[in-house]
């Protein structure tokens, strides 16, 4: 995995046994999470389940990181970010996108399942808007840039179909100082100039004491004090 400033080349190390199970169970549970949703399997089938999971969940989470200390798979500097909600293989939250460079901003594909519905048979709005901030930063790291959301906005100018391969773009519109804008879209992926969502968002780098106050306490999974310092220590970019 590269980002923009090149540093994959000197990513710290990681556990690839580690790396490679919690890709796998990362998987596992994206499956899980959409026949969930969409099971029509007796009563006693999803309860038996339920408890299946239980037990899964009771064999790893007898060692949990606190919020504050980052994954000991991660190296945000270098844009490994594998729990990410968006992007981390690791998550089951995430699609995941696969955010890569394009021209002067960014792209990722992506099929969403039923587990992403809002309306019957297309994606919620809400999840719109999160892959949009992701999106957004991303193409502010590509662009050498760092921030913060301080606005984001949104608008749908048609459902996005659940099921149906989809594009996500993004790329800056301008920068000033601290402060940069930045321009995204959705669409269908066989309709890829006609944007289902538009979305505009303002990225704010924010003032030394206030990353502080933000970042004062976090730590890499030795103790470390590592605040976010540059662009990929906000997300993942690869080179296409």
């Amino acid at each position: 995995m590269t980002t923009n400033d090149g540093t994959a080349e000197t990513a710290a190390p990681y556990d690839a046994d580690l790396m490679a199970a919690s890709t796998d169970l990362g998987a596992a549970l994206r499956e899980l999470i959409e026949a969930s949703v969409t099971t029509t399997t007796p009563a006693t089938e999803v309860a038996a389940a339920a408890e299946l999971v239980r037990q899964a969940t009771a064999r790893i989470g007898v060692s949990r990181r606190p919020a504050a200390t980052l994954p000991v798979l991660d190296d945000p500097s270098a844009g490994r970010r594998v729990f990410n909600p968006v992007v981390g293989i690791g998550n089951a939250l995430a699609p995941p996108l696969r955010v890569r460079r394009d021209g002067d901003g960014v792209v990722a594909e992506a099929t969403l399942g039923v587990a992403y519905e809002g309306p019957p048979s297309y994606v919620h709005g809400g999840m719109s808007a999160l892959f949009m901030d992701q999106l957004l930063g991303s193409a502010a790291g590509a662009a050498g840039l760092w921030g913060m959301t301080a606005h984001l906005e949104l608008d749908y100018r048609g459902p996005l179909p659940l099921e149906t391969p989809l594009v996500f773009r993004a790329w800056v519109e301008s920068t000033e100082g601290r402060k940069s804008v930045i321009a995204g879209t959705i669409a269908l992926a066989a309709e890829p100039g006609r944007p289902l969502v538009e979305a505009r968002g303002i990225f704010v780098m924010p003032r030394p004491e206030k990353a502080q106050a933000y970042f004062g306490a976090i730590t890499d999974a030795a103790g470390n004090h590592t605040p976010p310092r540059r662009p990929g220590d906000a997300t993942s970019v690869q080179w296409s």
